[in-house]
């Protein structure tokens, strides 16, 4: 077992062998530079660059995280903008920011007209062309991709028996599965259901899990840039833990079927209580 902090949570990895030093060490590299690109909360990340241009310009990102780049691409059109990786400005004026202040800005909040990912961004290839300054969170999904990036990276050393858990958000591979418990949204020592876990991902999300006041959350509408209130908690597997992750924020501001095009089984709780789940979701609710 591995366990170690990155992009601000802890992680846990386990494996049948223990690992080098020098695979320690790479995944440490990888997920240092995964936060240089991507942190809104950091003064030096290129997300900061082009928070800060005046006038725009043209940022590189790592070619290893096209695929997030395509996931969002692909989750803004299902869901008809509702998820937008441009929802960071938003967060900021809710209190979300990079002093955590998590005072809202209300005179900011009543002035502000959403930013919109294909409107406000030219994508080409792995690089942004912009025209004014953006705030760029890939909360929805990025701590997924990061967790597919470390799964790849034990794949590529030659271990394909492994659990990479980036704080809940799971990535399994091996023969024998492991059986996860659904986490109560409001109730953390109990468990609505449980799902085993077989050479697939299982990521979740719930509004109460980063709270700072009465309807102040992290989990926003982007064509609003408000937070959203009729669920209250998702849990999606599928394939790869980015597109788990990503499709437990859609479920937030879509229906199922709009995100029919993405291969998954879901369970979401809604603000009234009840529950709902895909036929195929292979675990057991306790209902």
């Amino acid at each position: 077992m591995h366990r170690f902090t990155a992009i601000g949570t802890g992680w846990q990895l386990d494996t049948d062998h223990p690992l080098t030093d020098g695979l320690r060490i790479e995944i440490a590299e990888l997920c240092a530079d995964f936060d240089r690109a991507w942190s809104r909360f950091r003064t030096d990340s290129t997300i900061a660059e082009i928070a800060s241009a005046a006038d725009g310009g043209r940022f590189e990102f790592p070619a290893r995280d096209l695929p997030l780049l395509d996931l969002y691409d692909r989750l803004f059109a299902a869901t008809d903008g509702a998820v937008d990786p441009l929802v960071g400005r938003d967060l900021e004026l809710l209190g979300y920011d990079a002093r955590y202040t998590l005072t809202p800005d209300r005179a900011g909040l009543a002035d502000r007209v959403p930013d919109v990912w294909t409107r406000d961004v030219r994508r080409d290839g792995n690089a942004f062309v912009t025209a004014r300054p953006l705030v760029i969170d890939v909360g929805a999904a990025g701590k997924g991709h990061l967790v597919d990036l470390i799964a790849a990276t034990l794949r590529e050393h030659g271990i394909d028996r492994y659990v990479v858990d980036g704080s809940g958000d799971l990535h399994h591979a091996g023969p024998e599965p492991i059986v996860v418990g659904l986490e109560h949204p409001t109730r953390p020592d109990r468990v609505i259901g449980t799902a085993p876990l077989a050479n697939a991902a299982l990521c979740a999300s719930a509004i109460t899990r980063r709270a700072w006041g009465r309807g102040l959350h992290h989990v926003l509408d982007g064509r609003t840039g408000r937070p959203v209130s009729d669920v209250v908690a998702t849990w999606v597997m599928a394939a790869d833990a980015a597109t788990a992750d990503g499709l437990a924020t859609a479920l937030f501001v879509a229906e199922p079927e709009r995100l029919e095009m993405f291969e998954f089984s879901w369970v979401r709780m809604l603000a009234d209580g009840r529950v709902q789940w895909s036929n195929d979701f292979p675990g057991e609710l306790f209902l």
